[in-house]
C-alpha cells in the first residue's frame, strides 16, 4: 500500500497566516494547524516553563535554607570559639590521639588512611562514616585534646547519613 502525502506549501510571510487565509483552508488543514499550535503551546508550557519554574523554586528554597544556616553558624561562632579548651598535655603524638579517639567514637572502621603533614599536622580520610559521629568526634578532639580542623572536605557517600571525608587536623 502506498501512502500519499499531500503537498502543503508553507506560507512565505506572516501575512499569509491571516484569519481570512486560515478560513480558506480546508477544514482538515484548519484542525491540523490548531492541533499543531496547541501541541506546540503544550510543549512550551509543560516541557520548558513549568520545569524551569520548579527548578527556580527549589533553588530559592535551598538559598533561603543556606542563608539561615549561615546566620545560625555566625551567631554561635563566638560561643564555640570561647569554649575551646587548651591542648592536652598528655604528650601523645597526634596520630595516637586520632587513632584512639576514632576507636572510642566508633569511627575506626571508617578510617581509610592517614598521612602526616607538617609539624603537628595529620591528613586523614574517612569513608562511609556516619556524619553525626564524625562531627561529634571532631568536637571532642577540639575540646579534649586541642586538635583543630585546618580544612575538611565532606561529601555524601550514597546512603543517607553516611559521608566520605578528607580532613587535615592540627594540634597545638
Amino acid at each position: 500500500m502506498k501512502l500519499k502525502v499531500p503537498n502543503i506549501a508553507l506560507p512565505k510571510s506572516l501575512e499569509a497566516l491571516s484569519p481570512e487565509n486560515f478560513a480558506r483552508l480546508p477544514q482538515r488543514e484548519q484542525r491540523l494547524l490548531l492541533l499543531g499550535g496547541l501541541a506546540a503551546l503544550g510543549i512550551l508550557i509543560f516541557g520548558i516553563i513549568v520545569p524551569l519554574d520548579h527548578a527556580v523554586s527549589r533553588e530559592r528554597a535551598k538559598l533561603t535554607q543556606k542563608r539561615a544556616d549561615l546566620a545560625w553558624m555566625q551567631s554561635v561562632a563566638p560561643e564555640i570559639a570561647a569554649s575551646a579548651a587548651p591542648p592536652s598535655a598528655t604528650g601523645e603524638s597526634l596520630l595516637v590521639i586520632i587513632d584512639r579517639s576514632a576507636r572510642e567514637s566508633g569511627l575506626a572502621s571508617s578510617m581509610a588512611g592517614s598521612e602526616p603533614g607538617g609539624a603537628n599536622t595529620l591528613s586523614i580520610r574517612l569513608e562511609k562514616a556516619p556524619f553525626d559521629s564524625l562531627i561529634g568526634w571532631l568536637a571532642r578532639l577540639s575540646q579534649q585534646n586541642g586538635v583543630l580542623v585546618d580544612s575538611a572536605t565532606i561529601e555524601k557517600a550514597g546512603a543517607p547519613g553516611l559521608v566520605n571525608a578528607a580532613i587535615v587536623l592540627h594540634s597545638g
